[in-house]
């Protein structure tokens, strides 16, 4: 497979997959395209290789640098910003699980919160706070988890398996 082939392939399922991590596809695709580019690239460069429209590629590069997925960069002489994709993909993974944290896990929390000074009185109130109740247990758990996760370091898995061998 050549080069150019297995770039837009890989921008393309990027793009598809990113729909199942709570991003859009254009964001997905723009965020592929600059994790393989091994140049910074400007929103004209952007746009001309994935046809995009100027202002879909704007938006979701203000989202990507919003997540800490992008950075902005300059290049000498060039008025343009120019943007970088963050190319550790364990930090990468960490980003993602600490947005979708937030965006997900920290609203359920919230509402799990707000709802707890209702009393268990009858059958219906009793159902409603047991249901509460497990789904409090399981959303600290989950957050624990997550946690722990955005927290470790890339080698916490190679580390031990190396000392093995």
């Amino acid at each position: 497979m050549q080069l150019e082939v297995a770039q837009e392939k890989f921008v393309s399922e990027w793009g598809r997959l990113s729909c199942n991590w709570g991003v859009n596809k254009a964001m997905g695709q723009i965020h592929a395209f600059l994790l393989i580019s091994a140049d910074s690239l400007n929103c004209d460069q952007i746009m001309n290789k994935l046809e995009m429209s100027r202002g879909n590629v704007n938006m979701n590069v203000k989202n990507l640098v919003h997540w800490g997925l992008v950075k902005k960069s300059s290049v000498k002489g060039c008025r343009k910003d120019y943007y970088v994709a963050e190319k550790d993909l364990w930090k990468v993974f960490q980003l993602i699980i600490s947005h979708r944290k937030r965006k997900e896990l920290d609203p359920l929390l919230d509402l799990v919160k707000a709802m707890t000074p209702v009393e268990a009185k009858c059958e219906k109130s009793n159902e409603f706070c047991k249901v509460l109740k497990e789904l409090e247990m399981f959303s600290k758990k989950a957050e624990n988890t997550l946690n722990l996760l955005v927290k470790t370091e890339s080698n916490w898995l190679t580390r031990p398996l190396s000392r093995m061998i």
